[in-house]
């Protein structure tokens, strides 16, 4: 008889409990056993559910104020995100809308990328977090120079996921015209308590 699967939770990072974590909050229900890994995790920030379970982080976690401006080492998320190992698992779920669908996964163990949308920084947004105004003429000046790279990288890592997962039709939209794959469509988790038919 073989024991209870044992699940990695994948997710760009824990600073704030927003959209994104609360698709990761329904999985730690789905999978009470699993096991989180992000880049980087702000003790505190995000659901007692959530923060229950073992995280473990990469070595942003680490790089001084990375929990506070973390999108400025987005030059580092491709040895972040490949510095995560989660060997032992059998199967890898990643909540990505950065670089969790870049984790390295066991050769043997399928994984299923939830997709919150591809990366804004380096496709269509970009002028909207690097450009004047946004960022300094240094930061503007190097991420200008990284966008090509990333990009390649991210498009690249689109394909290490066995399952692509949009969590809506313009998501999917998205996925197949920057990553050129398909994929299917479940919306995420709503609060059905907050509101009533009003009849």
């Amino acid at each position: 008889m073989t024991g209870p699967r044992r699940i990695a939770l994948v997710h760009d990072w824990l600073v704030r409990m927003r959209g994104g974590e609360k698709c990761l909050e329904a999985l730690c229900e789905v999978f009470p056993q699993a096991e989180i890994f992000t880049l980087l995790h702000r003790r505190g920030s995000v659901s007692p559910l959530v923060e229950s379970r073992p995280i473990h982080t990469s070595f942003l976690q680490w790089m001084p104020g990375s929990t506070s401006r973390y999108p400025y080492y987005l030059p580092l998320f491709p040895a972040a995100i490949g510095s995560l190992r989660s060997e032992g698992f059998d199967c890898v779920v990643s909540i990505s809308a950065a670089a969790a669908k870049a984790a390295p996964v066991p050769p043997s163990s399928p994984h299923i990328c939830y997709c919150n949308t591809p990366m804004r920084y380096i496709w269509d947004q970009f002028g909207e977090y690097f450009g004047p105004g946004r960022a300094g003429p240094a930061t503007r000046l190097a991420m200008t120079a990284l966008r090509r790279p990333l990009q390649r990288w991210d498009l690249h890592t689109a394909a290490f996921p066995d399952f692509l997962i949009a969590n809506s039709q313009n998501i999917r939209r998205r996925i197949e015209r920057i990553y050129h794959r398909s994929s299917d469509v479940i919306y995420p988790p709503v609060e059905t308590g907050r509101f009533s038919t009003g009849g």
